[in-house]
């Protein structure tokens, strides 16, 4: 039998308490209900006997941590409010997730609570997945960790990471499935109404710009691209027009932004384009000019890669009149 760890956490959201326990303990009764044995024995842990979670909720542990002397994973649930200060509220349950993780426990985060994996050091020159949105703060924070960003799952060494939101769901039936068989994993997944083996958080992700760092340079030239997006724009033109050589105008640029002056270019016309799918009725091709493309394949490729989804797929997905045309 697997025993399963849930930390409850201060400032936690209480659905990534909630729904692993619900999961793991209705995957049991599947089990019983064709004669297997339960496979999971779950426990909701913490520091203390009951937790309140941003004072609306207060969740009673099953036991506290010291009390664990081993598990076999141990999953943390997202953090809610301000990163640092949910740290430093959280930071007495570093020493035994290392040390269980030491003693051989797996270790999974759900969508956030990935800054509190990566407090542990435990991803230390590893990758990681999280939130979409909270990308560039963690980035800050946790620099020596590999964000692969739009991933929904990312598992290294037993430590497992998954993406934004409910995407948690799919790293929770990517270890029902190892932990018992693939058949359970689907009973599961049509039991919850989660679309398994969904594998990136690309078409969610809303593109904002990093502009959390100090180099004012590089934030006019942002601006710039942002205000321009629908003519072409080149790296030369933007090195000249702040005094910049090309080569440090790109480094700066990439360190300031975690992005080559191109691929931003990229996902600033892309946003725009996401944005008339969603509330417009032009057609692909008049996006397509309004964003400043011209050549067809290049949009749909480069609208693709950055979403997952190919223009068409994403108007019929997000736009309520295309969306309603294709059910009938």
């Amino acid at each position: 039998m697997k025993h399963v760890s849930i930390l409850v956490t201060e400032t936690a959201v209480i659905e990534a308490i909630a729904a692993p326990r619900y999961l793991f303990t209705a995957v049991n009764q599947f089990l019983e209900a064709a004669g297997k044995p339960p496979y999971f024995e779950v426990q909701l842990l913490g520091l203390s006997r009951e937790v309140r979670l941003n004072n609306l909720f207060s969740v009673h542990t099953d036991r506290l941590v010291d009390e664990v002397k081993q598990t076999d994973i141990i999953f943390i649930p997202a953090l809610s409010g301000n990163m640092e200060q949910a740290l430093e509220r959280n930071k007495g349950l570093v020493p035994w997730i290392v040390e269980q993780h030491r003693k051989g426990s797996e270790v999974a985060s759900l969508c956030i609570g990935a800054f509190l994996l990566a407090a542990t050091g435990l991803l230390k020159g590893k990758q990681c997945s999280t939130h979409w949105l909270y990308a560039n703060e963690f980035r800050t924070m946790f620099p020596d960790v590999t964000l692969v960003d739009g991933s929904i799952i990312t598992e290294e060494q037993g430590i497992y990471s998954s993406g934004g939101a409910n995407s948690y769901w799919n790293l929770l039936l990517y270890l029902v499935e190892k932990y018992t068989d693939r058949d359970t994993a689907i009973l599961a997944s049509k039991y919850f109404a989660v679309d398994i083996d969904r594998e990136s958080q690309a078409a969610f992700m809303m593109f904002q710009g990093q502009k959390e760092h100090e180099d004012i340079e590089i934030k006019k030239a942002q601006d710039f691209i942002e205000a321009n997006y629908m003519d072409k724009i080149s790296v030369d033109q933007l090195a000249d027009m702040f005094a910049i050589g090309r080569r440090s105008f790109e480094r700066r640029f990439k360190k300031a932004t975690n992005n080559t002056v191109a691929n931003y270019i990229q996902r600033v016309k892309v946003e725009a384009a996401k944005r008339s799918f969603e509330s417009s009725r032009k057609n692909i091709t008049e996006v397509m000019y309004d964003v400043g493309y011209s050549d067809t394949k290049a949009f749909r490729d480069i609208f693709k890669k950055i979403t997952g989804l190919t223009p068409i797929e994403y108007r019929n997905k997000y736009n309520k009149p295309y969306a309603l045309q294709g059910a009938r």
